[in-house]
């Protein structure tokens, strides 16, 4: 550690700190209406994606005092799972405060801690203790008498010595580590924007129709000639209702099929670059593909009828199905979105574990449009998802960089300067 770095027990850094509250989920008199962090959120909190935070009342007195400011850390306190343990930490920004629409305070099975900023910075802090829970230090501070493991808050702040760096110096480690966090969160924000952006196309196009019903109304559709040409002028009456002129209405079984998932155990997965995905997502990697990507998973036993993309080759497991396009519809961003509005999740098979019946979802209804319009709504969406791919994989690059970077800069091992330098990152 670098000469001039001191170290403090780290209850003389905390001002304040509290547990949080859980509230109820109806208003009264005397209740107030907050976002209520749980350690579950931290993740969410971290890329600002607060609209997904639970809104509960919570008890005047106690949001006074519980309220959340800048510069708080919160740290989960009980909870955690086989492969987590609790101390898990976020910090709450300015940002987070003004995008939350409402006061913000932390779940009852977390605290917050105001620290001393005379002398210690909280973006400092929040880093040391990241990478306290990172290096599974914190896993020795917590104890499982019963179901709900606890982290033992009193003994850690008691028993634990804390960095501290000159402050300037402090802030410029916190600054470098944040620049990167803010640059995953920018990210994560276009992506969003991206994928509302072609299910904003999706949804115009082939569910509302609205190039046909300008066209049939003799208002301009606001497209390109050449794709407006593509549209028709009116609708004809269909199994599904008035649909546009041309356009068909197939069984989904005509349209794809629901390829089966293989088999493959967590004890014989192999290390390697291609994605594993469950019912629920990726759920690892392995070194064969299964499925040449792009592609299109959907949920069969588990969590039935979850519609998920893939940008690269991948392997599907026996909780899923994936999809093989048939002649009729070959746009894989159109099948995508389709699928999703089709409500797969309600033909459930009959079983004690929930599951999608393939031969249910095959009855289904789909409208399928001509060739020609597919394929130009597939050249409108690809650039966006190969765009979502980018940022996703410069994501990943970059958390790797700050996961590894955030021991050596946080012990005094790699000067703030050197890590700049590295980084491009502007003092």
């Amino acid at each position: 550690m670098a000469c001039e770095w001191t170290t403090v027990l780290l209850r003389d850094l905390i001002e304040f700190t509290r547990d949080g509250e859980w509230g109820g989920d109806q208003p009264t008199a005397d209740t107030v209406e907050m976002r209520v962090v749980r350690g579950t959120d931290f993740a969410r909190l971290r890329l600002g994606a607060l609209e997904e935070i639970p809104r509960r009342y919570i008890e005047r007195g106690a949001a006074e005092r519980k309220q959340l400011r800048p510069g708080d850390v919160l740290i989960e306190t009980a909870g955690g799972t086989k492969d987590q343990s609790t101390g898990r930490t976020a910090l709450v920004k300015q940002s987070h405060i003004d995008r939350a629409g409402f006061p913000l305070t932390c779940a009852s099975f977390a605290r917050f801690l105001r620290f001393d900023r005379t002398k210690i910075d909280s973006g400092f802090m929040y880093w040391w203790l990241q990478g306290l829970h990172a290096s599974g230090e914190m896993e020795m501070h917590q104890v499982q008498h019963t179901g709900v493991a606890r982290f033992q808050f009193t003994k850690f702040v008691e028993s634990t010595e804390a960095p501290v760096p000159p402050l300037p110096e402090q802030r410029a480690i916190a600054h470098v580590l944040g620049t990167l966090d803010e640059k995953i969160e920018l990210n994560r924000r276009m992506n969003e924007t991206l994928e509302a952006m072609a299910r904003a196309i999706f949804k115009s196009w082939f569910i509302d129709f609205d190039p046909v019903r300008a066209k049939a109304e003799g208002r301009d559709p606001g497209l390109p000639k050449p794709i407006a040409d593509l549209f028709p002028d009116r609708f004809e009456d269909a199994e599904l209702g008035d649909i546009p002129a041309g356009w068909k209405v197939e069984t989904l079984g005509n349209v794809i099929e629901l390829a089966y998932g293989n088999a493959l155990k967590q004890e014989v997965r192999k290390a390697g670059s291609v994605a594993v995905f469950g019912s629920n997502g990726q759920v690892g990697w392995h070194d064969e593909k299964l499925v040449t990507g792009p592609g299109i998973v959907v949920g069969r036993k588990g969590n039935p009828g979850v519609v998920k993309w893939v940008p690269t080759d991948f392997f599907p497991i026996d909780t899923t199905f994936y999809v093989v396009p048939k002649n009729k519809c070959h746009s894989l961003h159109f099948l995508f979105y389709a699928l999703k509005v089709q409500d797969l999740a309600s033909l459930g098979a009959d079983s004690a574990v929930p599951g999608l019946n393939r031969n249910l979802a095959y009855m289904s209804k789909q409208i399928v449009p001509p060739g020609a319009l597919l394929d130009t709504f597939e050249s409108f969406v690809t650039p966006l998802f190969q765009r979502i791919y980018e940022a996703d994989n410069e994501s990943g690059t970059l958390a790797g960089v700050r996961d590894a970077l955030l021991p050596r800069l946080i012990s005094g091992e790699l000067r703030v300067k050197d890590a700049e330098r590295l980084l491009g990152v502007q003092p």
